[in-house]
């Protein structure tokens, strides 16, 4: 079994993404195994949170709910849905349309809950400017990063997402000197080189994933979000448990030293969720696992 490619691929040019209820009482089978059938792993990518597998009585080893954090400033919400579609592709227009079809697909027992368009801006940067997924694995990395392997037939091949909306404060960030803004990133902005003098609170050294022990490697695939006045970045990251995640998501807010990331004197996260995506079984997502 193998990884949904789009998971080790490239970030696209347009990416939706769709956030899934399940609707009270309803028996998720027939439009989940509908909704595996439509989705290929490449331009949709298909992700299924802890509801779903309650509801059939099946169990993924390692998947729970995402642990929103309250005592912390900013909050770190949870914002759990039941299933989670990542549609890629070059222009928005289809996406929509095609995110319509698959709505309607699973209509009788999912309610859409939320959706989010994002995008590739430059050569990968985020909205500020600086380049997003600088010390992403590669190759053979990424896929002992990312998949799941060595746990048996169902769960080989299989990742697991952390997807998070964040919400920037432009007027904030644009206020700080260039050096302070480099400071939170502990990057410059022209070249990308890492600072050798970063701050303790600079978002490379909260996340230097090589300085955890075991090691905290991702492989991240975030990008951009625009609607209307607000913007931020769609923050996407998989693992082959949601250890390493957490583990990150535990040093950027300060739970260990008492340092907060520097990121936060700008941005904040209005969602965040976790989905287990199952791997594929030649051209088809395999649902075995699940019964």
């Amino acid at each position: 079994m193998i990884s949904q490619p789009a998971i080790l691929d490239p970030v696209p040019a347009h990416a939706r993404h769709l956030f899934f209820d399940l609707k009270p009482s309803a028996d998720p089978r027939a439009a989940l195994w509908a909704l595996a059938a439509a989705c290929d792993g490449r331009s949709a990518v298909l992700g299924i949170g802890e509801a779903v597998t309650q509801t059939l009585g099946a169990s993924v080893p390692g998947l729970h709910a995402f642990p929103g954090i309250n005592d912390v400033e900013p909050v770190i919400p949870s914002t759990q849905h039941a299933l989670w579609v990542w549609l890629r592709g070059d222009e928005p227009g289809v996406l929509l349309r095609r995110g319509h079809a698959l709505q309607a697909l699973i209509g009788p027992d999912f309610t859409l809950a939320h959706a989010i368009d994002s995008f590739l801006h430059q050569d990968s940067r985020d909205l500020t400017g600086y380049e997003d997924g600088t010390e992403n694995p590669q190759d053979e990395a990424a896929v002992e990063a990312a998949v799941a392997q060595g746990q048996g037939a169902g769960i080989d091949g299989s990742s697991f997402a952390a997807v998070q909306q964040w919400l920037h404060d432009f007027p904030a960030f644009d206020a700080m000197p260039r050096v302070e803004q480099d400071d939170c990133f502990g990057r410059r902005r022209d070249d990308n080189k890492e600072l050798e003098d970063a701050p303790e609170s600079a978002h490379v050294k909260r996340t230097a994933q090589e300085d955890f022990d075991p090691e905290a490697f991702v492989v991240r695939r975030s990008m951009p979000w625009v609607a209307g006045a607000d913007a931020g970045l769609v923050f996407l990251a998989f693992g082959k448990s949601f250890d390493a995640f957490e583990a990150l998501l535990q040093r950027m807010t300060g739970q260990d030293d008492g340092i907060s990331d520097a990121l936060f004197r700008f941005t904040r996260p209005l969602t965040g969720g976790y989905y287990w995506c199952p791997p594929m079984s030649g051209d088809t997502i395999d649902l075995v696992a699940l019964g």
